[in-house]
């Protein structure tokens, strides 16, 4: 039971954080600040369902598959954000800046 509740949790709070890094793509002003919102909303989103997932296959050889498909997640999501944003930067975007925050630092 106590397995299952946590299973449900994990599973609701990454389907949550995946709705919540959606919105940042929609709500967020430039290239940058969207690919920060999905760089770290996908590897949270993909480690709580995975988790509940893993917690709904107990000890057998689907947990471990999870597990290793986390692994690769958890290494690669990061890596794929900073190369996109990396490219981009020497693509010559150029962040959206707030026009108070550029005179303060004029």
């Amino acid at each position: 039971m106590i397995i299952d509740v946590l299973s449900w949790l994990s599973l609701i709070g990454g389907g949550l954080i995946g709705i919540i890094g959606a919105i940042g793509i929609h709500r967020f002003p430039d290239f940058y600040s969207r690919q920060h919102a999905t760089g770290i909303a996908d590897t949270l989103c993909a480690m709580l369902i995975l988790l509940g997932l893993g917690l709904q296959a107990g000890l057998s050889l689907a947990a471990f598959k999870l597990a290793l498909i986390f692994i690769f997640l958890f290494f690669t999501s990061p890596t794929a954000s900073h190369v996109l944003a990396n490219a981009a930067m020497h693509g010559g975007l150029k962040p959206k800046l707030d026009s108070v925050a550029t005179e303060e630092r004029s």
